[in-house]
Formats: C-alpha cells, sequence, structure tokens
C-alpha cells in the first residue's frame, strides 16, 4: 500500500485488489466443496461475512490514508495493530460476555503508553 501511487483512487485500487482477492476465494471455494455442494456452502454464510468486509476495508483504506499522510510502514503497523485489539477486546466483553482479566486489562494500558512512546 505504500507503494500506490499519490494519484491513484484509494477505493478503486481496494476494488481491483478485492475482485482478486474474490475470484481467488472463489476458486479455492469450488474446489474445497465440489460443483454440487456450492449452494449448500453459501447458505452457511450469515452477516458476519458483511461485517468483517466492512471492518477489512475500513482497515485497509485506514492504511492508505496514514501512508499518504506520510507514516512509517512499521508505525502505522504498530498502531493499527494496537488499536484492532483494543476494540476486539471491548467488542469481546460487551458483544459476546468474554471475561476481561485484570492482565488484559493492564495490556490495555501498555499499549496506550506505547502509543504515547510511538508518536513523540
Amino acid at each position: 500500500m505504500k507503494s500506490m501511487p499519490a494519484d491513484v483512487n484509494p477505493f478503486g485500487a481496494l476494488m481491483v485488489t478485492y475482485l482478486v482477492a474474490a475470484i481467488i476465494s472463489a476458486v479455492i471455494f469450488v474446489f474445497s466443496l465440489g460443483p454440487s455442494n456450492i449452494s449448500v456452502g453459501l447458505s452457511k454464510i450469515n452477516w458476519t461475512s458483511v461485517v468483517l468486509a466492512l471492518a477489512i476495508v475500513g482497515l485497509e483504506v485506514g492504511y492508505v490514508f496514514v501512508y499518504r499522510a506520510g507514516w512509517a510502514v512499521s508505525t502505522a503497523s504498530v498502531v493499527a495493530n494496537i488499536g484492532l485489539a483494543c476494540v476486539l477486546l471491548v467488542v469481546g466483553y460487551f458483544l459476546y460476555r468474554e471475561n476481561v482479566s485484570m492482565q488484559q486489562i493492564l495490556g490495555i494500558f501498555v499499549c496506550m503508553f506505547g502509543l504515547i512512546l510511538i508518536n513523540l
């Protein structure tokens, strides 16, 4: 993504990227299930695939924007992964009633401190 030309529309580039990924995934999907089981495999998919797609596009376009803003590859990746981990911890707690330990809460604070150090 860092090598993407500055004058390319990021959503157009992501569209091509995900079309290629969709074609590859479709081929693997058909070969893994067999052509006669495609409808059975597709019938088991629910809303989570759509939400995951929205999250992935949000993350990817976020990478494009931070790289265009001049961030280093290593810094952008660390910030995005820390942010994602913290958000997923909160989502897991509120939506899925997962237990959050004191160690995880401490980990969030350590991550936040790390973000402060990165941005100094």
